[in-house]
């Protein structure tokens, strides 16, 4: 089944939330960081700078993406977080997810996505599906989150 993209409300915060507490490679800091910019999007999504949206199948959320524009730059977008239930990975969602938010900061004159994540050998099918969806590796900082755990850039230009 094919998912339904649209944005999050206030009703779609209770599963997002439990959604990623679920997903293992998430620390309990990460997630209250997600929180955090999950009520400032609810707040206010203009003033926010976010762009939240949640990837719907049948009735129930399977994932969510937030992305925004990088400050003080010209086209650039940082993908902030990109999540899907454990239960329904690799049926498409990511994929449905990340295309939306390409599509969409595309539309608003976006040239560069930026999507960062951690080196640990648990984010390998991540970094994985980020190369499958045509992003590349742009940098790496050693032992930028902890000692041994590098973080990467992975880009992709959109226009």
């Amino acid at each position: 089944m094919r998912p339904e993209v649209r944005p999050m409300t206030d009703e779609d915060k209770p599963a997002v939330i439990q959604m990623l507490r679920n997903i293992p490679e998430f620390e309990p800091t990460e997630i209250d960081v997600a929180e955090e910019v999950i009520n400032s999007y609810l707040g206010d999504s203009i003033r926010s700078g976010y762009h939240i949206f949640v990837a719907e199948v049948g009735s129930s959320i399977a994932g969510y993406i937030c992305y925004g524009p990088t400050p003080l730059t010209e086209g650039t977008w940082d993908i902030y977080w990109l999540a899907v239930a454990p239960d329904k990975q690799s049926q498409g969602i990511g994929k449905a997810l990340l295309n939306f938010a390409d599509g969409n900061i595309k539309e608003r004159k976006g040239r560069l996505a930026l999507i960062e994540t951690s080196s640990k050998p648990e984010y390998e099918t991540t970094r994985l599906f980020y190369r499958a969806q045509g992003y590349e590796i742009a940098c790496r900082i050693a032992n930028f989150y902890a000692p041994g755990d590098d973080k990467l850039v992975f880009q992709k230009r959109l226009r």
